[in-house]
């Protein structure tokens, strides 16, 4: 028998990452609530990446959901920069969230891994076309 923390994880699992819905729950039950913690953090991520959200328009639902399905949540600034990153690898991130990518990579650092930090340092960071450098603590978009 599994003790209820198990049981707890298991369901959060379901919830959050794609994994199979744990025995005694209704499978219907848990995907409508899956679906609405999707939408709930598409829009949490769109209030902290609003050129992301716009530039992808119409394809900004199906495009968050396809890329968050199976990833649990790191907050609504790290899961934006993420799927950037991935956008960005595979081509697919629009110039006008470019600029938006480049500007926080410029201001912050984030390895992906752990919390993004302010940078001290001078930098520079392109994405899809858009350049940005910070010094100073400012940051400037040279080219969209």
């Amino acid at each position: 028998m599994t003790s209820l923390a198990e049981r707890q994880a298991a369901l959060v699992a379901a919830l959050t990452s794609g994994a199979p819905v744990p025995p005694g729950f209704d499978a219907r039950l848990v995907e409508t609530a899956r679906v609405a913690l999707l939408r709930k953090r598409a829009g949490e991520v769109a209030r902290q990446w609003p050129e992301l959200a716009a530039a992808l328009g119409p394809r900004w639902l199906p495009e968050w959901t396809a890329w968050a399905a199976a990833r649990p949540t790191n907050g609504s600034l790290r899961d934006g920069w993420d799927l950037a990153r991935d956008l960005t690898a595979s081509g697919a991130l629009p110039p006008r969230a470019g600029a938006e990518l480049a500007v926080r990579e410029a201001a912050m650092h984030y390895d992906g891994r752990t919390a993004p930090r302010p940078r001290r340092l001078p930098a520079l960071r392109r994405a899809a076309g858009a350049v940005a450098v910070q010094a100073g603590g400012r940051v400037r978009v040279l080219r969209r």
